[in-house]
């Protein structure tokens, strides 16, 4: 008796602490709200965008995803890549409050290797007007061509 009465409490504990952990990890995926600012404002997706290890001459396009959180419309002004092999394009026209806008970047694949690039993006956003975006990856070369015999 003592052995079904200690299984039964060892089994509602468990449960319980199970279904306990659940409802937190819920609470705070919930709470991923981005704070709200008085003006412009731009919070991205991601600042990083890693291309990983792609061939030579692959697509070199990829965007940055980003989010007015404020109460004024966002303006980019300007996008600048660190180097020519860099070349980002700004959202047309102003971004309203809440809506979300793209900044799209094209890296030259033709440079073989490990890269670092950034963009740096200049708006009208409220305490953040310069804000500075990174893309890497590694470029593969071209794979070897077997050598072809020549006829004498």
């Amino acid at each position: 008796m003592k052995k079904i009465v200690l299984l039964a409490a060892l089994a509602i504990f468990g449960v319980t602490s199970v279904n306990a952990q659940k409802d937190s990890k819920k609470a705070a995926a919930t709470k991923v709200v981005s704070p709200k600012v008085d003006g412009a404002g731009m919070v991205f997706e991601n600042e990083t965008i890693d291309y990983g290890t792609i061939p030579h001459n692959a697509n070199g396009d990829r965007e940055f995803v980003l989010t007015n959180n404020g109460n004024k419309p966002l303006k980019i002004e300007s996008t600048q890549g660190s180097c020519g092999c860099t070349v980002p394009q700004k959202p047309e026209g102003d971004i309203a409050p809440g809506a979300k806008g793209v900044i799209k970047v094209h890296y030259a694949t033709d440079r073989v290797g490990q890269f670092t690039k950034t963009v740096t993006v200049k708006s009208n956003a409220a305490g953040q007007e310069t804000k500075v975006l990174t893309i890497k990856g590694n470029v593969l070369p071209d794979a070897p061509t077997p050598a072809t015999e020549s006829k004498s």
